[in-house]
């Protein structure tokens, strides 16, 4: 976890927010989503892990359906503004790169590409490069949905110790 990351968690926690709001909220952002969601909850917070789970998978989704309906006209319109109309054009180009997977599998690639935690991928990416690749936004919510799902369970293998457990049972 990044130091502005740890900033953030420290300055909520000092407030009184509620360590399930703090995973909801991480789990919306951008590069952290769920993946940081759940890693902060399970080694920072020290928070059980259902409910964690199922917190950081409603924050990681929540803004979903929105990227998935407007992200389209949102970068048209910032692309008409001075000073921020490059923006649009960086954030497709840098989701682009990754669409070979996409291009190659379709909703199982997409599905893959948001299931499988390593930087760079996620929800959010997931559906700006389905926007971009004209995929159906139903299948393509459906296919983030299970990613995320998916994300999240590997996750808190990981951040709950669960994946050490199994990999000492065959040593």
């Amino acid at each position: 976890m990044d130091q502005i990351t740890h900033a953030l968690v420290d300055s909520l926690a000092a407030h009184n927010i509620s360590p399930h709001i703090i995973t909801f909220l991480v789990s919306m952002i951008p590069l952290l989503e769920l993946r940081g969601g759940i890693l902060i909850a399970g080694t920072v917070l020290k928070q059980p892990f259902i409910l964690t789970y199922i917190t950081a998978v409603l924050g990681n989704m929540l803004p979903i359906p929105f990227i998935l309906l407007f992200i389209e006209k949102i970068f048209q319109w910032m692309k008409k503004i001075k000073y921020i109309e490059k923006f649009p054009h960086w954030c497709e180009a840098k989701a682009l790169k990754h669409s070979d997977q996409i291009k190659k599998y379709g909703y199982f690639g997409l599905y893959l590409f948001v299931a499988i935690p390593l930087p760079g991928t996620g929800a959010w990416t997931g559906s700006l490069l389905a926007v971009l690749l004209g995929l159906k936004r139903g299948k393509s919510l459906l296919c983030i949905f299970l990613g995320v799902l998916t994300a999240g369970l590997i996750m808190s293998l990981v951040s709950y110790g669960a994946l050490n457990f199994i990999l000492d049972m065959f040593k």
